[in-house]
C-alpha cells in the first residue's frame, strides 16, 4: 500500500499534458483596482523574483573575490582565488572583450553593465527553469493534502511571453535612446531613410520603422519558444517513463518488459535531452544578450564612417 501511495504521488509530476509543466500557475488570486480574479502571485511572478535576488547576490559576492585585495598581498592582490568567482570573471571577461568590443568599440564600458545584467539575469531565469521546483511544492502538496505551495514559486519565467516581451521593451528602450544619444535627433531619424534618395524614403522609412519594431519582438519570439519547446520536450519523455513505470507496476510479462524498456529509454532520453537544455539556457542568454549589442552598434556614428570608409576606399581604387 505505501508503494502504491508512493507511486500515486509520483505520477503527479508526469501530467496527462506535459505543457502543464510550462505553463503559469496562480497561487494569489484577488482584486486589483476593482478587476476580479487577479493573479496577484504567481509562479513565474516567485521565479522573477528569485531570479533577481540571485544574480544580485551572486553579482555581489563575485565582486567581492575579483576586487583587487590590499598592497600587501603583492601581485597576488590581482589573482581571483575563488573557483566560483573566477569563472564568472572568465565569463564577464569573454562577454565584454572578445563579444561586445568588437560590436560597441570605446562605448563598451558603458554599456556592458547592462549587458552583463541581461545575460546573466537570462541566464539564471533559465537554469531555475530547469529545476524541479514548481513538481516539488505540487508533490508536497499532494502528500499534506493542502494547496499551500503550487504556485508559489516554479516553472520557467523565460518561456512566458509577456516576461520576454517586457525583456525586449526594456532593450528596445535602451537600443532607441542610445541611438538617438549618439546619432541626435536628426541622425537617428535620417537613418530611417536608409541612405536611399528621396524619391525611395516614402518605401524605405516604414520598413525601417517596421524593422525597428520587429527587432524586440525577434528577440522575445527566440527566448520564449526555446524554452518553452524544450520543456515541454523534456516533461513528454518523463511523462512516458513515469507512464511505463504504471506498466511494470501491473505485474503482468508484458508490463514488466514493455514498461520496463518504454521507462529506460524514455528516462535516458530525458536526461540527455535536459543536458542539451542547460546548454540552451546558456545560449539563449548569449543571443538575446548579442544581438542587443548588435542592435545598439547599429544606431551608432562608427558604423557610418565604416561606410563612409568603404566608399571612400572605392572611389580611390578607382582613381587609380
Amino acid at each position: 500500500m505505501a508503494l502504491d501511495n508512493g507511486l500515486s504521488h509520483t505520477l503527479v509530476l508526469a501530467a496527462d499534458n506535459p505543457v502543464d509543466h510550462v505553463v503559469n500557475v496562480g497561487w494569489k488570486v484577488g482584486n486589483l483596482f476593482g478587476m476580479e480574479n487577479v493573479w496577484l502571485w504567481s509562479a513565474h511572478v516567485g521565479n522573477l523574483i528569485l531570479a533577481g535576488l540571485i544574480t544580485i547576490v551572486l553579482g555581489l559576492y563575485a565582486a567581492s573575490k575579483i576586487g583587487t585585495g590590499p598592497e600587501s598581498q603583492g601581485t597576488n592582490r590581482y589573482i581571483t582565488t575563488n573557483p566560483f568567482a573566477h569563472m564568472l570573471e572568465v565569463i564577464c571577461t569573454y562577454l565584454r572583450e572578445t563579444t561586445v568590443r568588437p560590436l560597441l568599440g570605446d562605448r563598451t564600458d558603458k554599456f556592458i553593465p547592462f549587458l552583463w545584467t541581461i545575460f546573466f539575469f537570462i541566464l539564471v531565469n533559465n537554469i531555475l527553469g530547469l529545476t524541479p521546483i514548481s513538481d516539488t511544492l505540487h508533490l508536497i502538496d499532494a502528500l499534506t493534502g493542502k494547496h499551500a505551495l503550487h504556485g508559489l514559486f516554479g516553472s520557467t519565467a523565460t518561456q512566458n511571453i509577456f516576461v520576454t516581451a517586457a525583456l525586449a521593451i526594456i532593450a528596445a528602450l535602451v537600443i532607441n535612446l542610445a541611438g538617438v544619444k549618439e546619432l541626435g535627433i536628426g541622425g537617428y531619424v535620417s537613418h530611417l531613410t536608409a541612405g536611399t534618395p528621396w524619391y525611395l524614403w516614402p518605401l524605405m522609412v516604414p520598413i525601417e520603422i517596421m524593422g525597428t519594431a520587429i527587432k524586440p519582438v525577434a528577440l522575445a519570439l527566440r527566448l520564449f519558444a526555446n524554452m518553452t519547446a524544450g520543456h515541454i520536450l523534456v516533461a513528454v519523455l518523463f511523462m512516458f517513463a513515469v507512464k511505463g513505470l504504471g506498466m511494470v507496476k501491473d505485474a503482468t510479462a508484458t508490463g514488466v518488459v514493455l514498461g520496463g524498456a518504454i521507462s529506460a529509454i524514455s528516462f535516458i532520453a530525458a536526461i540527455a535531452i535536459y543536458f542539451l537544455e542547460l546548454f540552451v539556457a546558456f545560449l539563449q542568454a548569449f543571443v538575446f544578450m548579442f544581438l542587443t549589442a548588435v542592435f545598439i552598434s547599429q544606431l551608432s556614428h562608427h558604423h557610418e564612417d565604416h561606410e563612409h570608409d568603404g566608399a571612400h576606399g572605392h572611389e580611390h581604387a578607382h582613381a587609380h
